[in-house]
């Protein structure tokens, strides 16, 4: 467990109503003038505090969860607080302000009595950093966040890790999702990206930077419950095909069979039962369900944010019951249909499905296994073949998971075949990683709890 240790400085004091801008790699201060309760928006109970551990050492095993209409349970509420606590963000001392605007927010909190908020315009970014006081082993430790944002369509966020010597390495959600304001609050577990060129060494962490890249007119970005996890023994990759297309079940699963690797396919349930031209039959999914490969929902392919209240339970009640009845195994969960979900998608979601979700960036975005979202897993698109196995060796060095998303071969969106083909074998012949799919990845969220 990585405990919160007393800081060499103070940086950011709490102001709710005021925020400051500083120049990139300077540090303003802002005065400390609350020290009231505010109003807390999480949701839930509270969870650990910075005391309590819920490390992987007392973890319970989980099972694959049942395949009924309804779940047991609100998986984002269940397992909102994963790992151990390395900063709850009460004391804005402990945070200097490096670039764009900041100020602790009252109102708007996940847990505690306070977050942070980030800001940042004309494509400026902002960021803040923490330092950990004395050199910390983070080898085998992922690192997760609370966040919550009104401008998700016009940003990346980044968890830096700086070593004692100066170098860094970046750990990055590339996109959220598009068409909405309101995602409400989320956990990010983000993957590796990038690192220095003095590679960073993980065993001398001193400073923890949390960065919001901004391409739009503005950046808003709340952020609390910083925690650790730690890394399972290897990498995970889920290769994830969308919509049901022919193109799996022929050419893709032949090679899938070949090369003995397992995938996901999100299937939307009109375009079967109405036998689309081009799309899966039922007995075709069941086919290759029986090969070991996992069916999960796609949704209506509409976009789940326009629908009323009414419509939207509906249709995931509907889909659901139609995964149960034609003993989908994998109907416990859901890709979103065009990226697009919202809180209110989410909240209803978990009423029918335990994990699943989905944003995804042409840049590898990958995730740690014990400490992401249910409902807000992050997806690389399968365009590119060396984009693709630069995710795979990630995973594989990094112990994490990449999760790489096909639709069909003629796609711009899709490699082609003699590409997949490639990155099988090379999935194959990599060290260090096995292909899994979402059931695999949930029980393991589950028991890295």
């Amino acid at each position: 467990m990585t405990k919160r240790r007393n800081t060499r400085r103070r940086f950011l004091a709490a102001s709710s109503a005021t925020a400051l801008a500083a120049a990139a790699g300077c540090t303003d201060v802002l005065s400390d003038n609350g020290d009231g309760n505010g109003g807390n928006e999480s949701g839930g109970d509270g969870g650990n505090s910075s005391n309590e551990s819920s490390g992987n050492g007392d973890s319970e095993e989980y099972d694959s969860p049942e395949l009924a209409v309804e779940t047991e349970y609100n998986s984002r509420e269940e397992f909102r607080q994963p790992g151990d606590q390395l900063d709850d963000f009460e004391s804005a001392d402990d945070w200097e302000l490096l670039q764009g605007q900041a100020e602790v927010d009252e109102d708007v909190t996940f847990e505690g009595d306070q977050s942070l908020r980030l800001m940042a315009e004309n494509e400026g970014n902002a960021a803040v950093a923490t330092d950990l006081g004395e050199a910390t082993d983070m080898e085998d430790l992922d690192v997760s966040l609370a966040v919550r944002t009104t401008t998700p369509a016009d940003i990346a966020l980044e968890i830096q890790l700086r070593d004692i010597y100066g170098g860094h390495a970046s750990y990055s959600l590339r996109e959220v999702t598009h068409g909405t304001d309101n995602v409400g609050w989320f956990r990010i577990c983000p993957g590796f990206f990038s690192e220095s060129t003095t590679p960073v060494e993980q065993n001398s962490i001193e400073e923890i930077r949390i960065i919001v890249h901004n391409t739009g007119a503005e950046a808003e970005v709340w952020v609390d419950d910083l925690r650790t996890h730690e890394k399972p023994d290897q990498g995970y990759v889920v290769l994830s095909w969308d919509d049901g297309y022919q193109d799996f079940y022929d050419p893709a699963a032949s090679l899938h069979d070949e090369y003995d690797i397992t995938a996901v396919m999100s299937v939307v349930r009109q375009w079967v039962r109405g036998q689309r031209e081009g799309i899966m039959t039922i007995d075709q999914l069941q086919e290759r369900q029986e090969a070991g490969d996992q069916i999960v929902a796609h949704g209506t392919h509409t976009r789940l944010t326009e629908l009323s209240d009414s419509e939207l339970e509906d249709t995931l009640n509907t889909d659901k019951n139609w995964a149960v009845n034609s003993e989908l195994k994998g109907g416990n969960y859901i890709v979103f249909p065009h990226n697009d979900f919202d809180a209110r998608v989410l909240d209803v979601a978990t009423n029918y499905y335990y994990a699943g979700g989905f944003n995804q960036s042409g840049s590898p975005n990958l995730t740690g296994v014990h400490g992401f979202d249910p409902m807000v897993l992050p997806r690389t698109i399968g365009y590119d073949l060396d984009t693709a196995k630069t995710c795979v060796d990630i995973a594989a060095e990094h112990r994490q998971c990449t999760i790489l998303n096909f639709h069909q071969f003629q796609l711009d969106n899709t490699m082609g075949v003699d590409d997949y083909e490639e990155l099988l074998q090379y999935i194959a012949d990599t060290d260090g990683v096995e292909t899994i799919d979402f059931d695999d990845l949930w029980t393991m969220r589950r028991n890295g709890h």
